[in-house]
């Protein structure tokens, strides 16, 4: 069963996403299952570690009946989950405008690969070729064939804004995707490695008056100003990847559609997302603390 932690957690999303979203529009009778249950039982099943659906929704129908009594079937809910993929979005975002952390004006970026596949013959056949591709993870010295997500955060690990993509450079689109982001923070501060070096970029960034403070390579004269100052805090986003990774299981994800791996990592984004919201407004002494919810 779950825990009074957990459950005030559920409860407190549960309202918020029911206050704060508007439903979805159906064409004829709305299914039973609502929209705001849909999400409150996409993050318990995150936070209970459940990252196959069929063992999921055995354990919801034998423990949560009561909570959720109109329950639907595997097929029906994996559907159903595919298709929130906007309401997910939309709902990291209502949570995170609404901690204290949002107006932060630092952020960390960083990529993590998200695996989506091992076999020969699954990479072949899976949807999601010419999406996905092979690449190295120089972090933990192995290939792999999936998608890099790409994930801007504050310090504190509260999620800004994020993509899935298989391309290095992508920082330029994001902040160009939602540009009052940036504009909301004047004198903005974003720490990355050496992954986001392009003059280019650069060009980019100093046009808009975003500071970008990065490793210089070995063979540079000058280091970067500044440069020092990222060994104190290069390993937050490497926490907030171990978390998603860890705690979470962001590579256990499962899906093997472009829409199936979008909602299941942007589950698992809405995940931390919560506890960090819940941790900050009931004070918990650990802002990304997932402990109390767990188990």
């Amino acid at each position: 069963m779950t825990t009074d932690e957990l459950d005030t957690l559920l409860t407190a999303l549960y309202v918020a996403v029911d206050d704060r979203l508007p439903g979805t529009r159906w064409l004829g009778r709305p299914p039973r299952l609502t929209d705001s249950e849909l999400i409150t039982l996409a993050v318990a099943q995150v936070l209970l570690g459940f990252h196959c659906e069929a063992r999921w929704l055995r354990f919801a129908h034998a423990h949560l009946h009561g909570l959720f009594p109109y329950l639907s079937q595997r097929p029906a809910y994996n559907k159903r989950l595919r298709a929130a993929l906007p309401l997910v979005k939309r709902a990291i975002r209502a949570l995170a405008a609404d901690c204290d952390l949002w107006p932060d004006p630092v952020w960390i970026v960083d990529s993590t690969p998200v695996e989506c596949a091992r076999l020969r013959e699954t990479v072949r056949r899976c949807d999601l070729a010419g999406w996905a591709g092979y690449g190295y993870c120089h972090s933990h010295s192995r290939f792999y064939w999936g998608l890099k997500l790409h994930l801007v955060c504050t310090p504190a690990g509260l999620p800004v804004t994020w993509t899935l993509a298989d391309e290095r450079q992508v920082l330029a689109a994001l902040i160009d995707n939602e540009p009052h982001l940036a504009a909301a923070r004047p004198g903005l501060l974003i720490l990355a490695d050496k992954g986001y070096i392009a003059t280019d970029l650069d060009r980019f960034l100093a046009a808009r008056g975003i500071s970008l403070l990065r490793p210089s390579y070995r063979n540079r004269g000058t280091p970067y100003p500044a440069e020092p100052l990222l060994k104190t805090v290069r390993q937050l986003i490497e926490s907030v990847n171990d978390t998603l990774k860890g705690r979470l299981n962001l590579e256990q994800h499962g899906g093997r559609t472009i829409e199936g791996v979008g909602v299941r990592v942007a589950q698992r984004i809405l995940a931390m997302t919560c506890a960090i919201w819940h941790n900050r407004n009931t004070g918990a002494p650990i802002t990304r603390s997932l402990i109390a919810y767990d188990h």
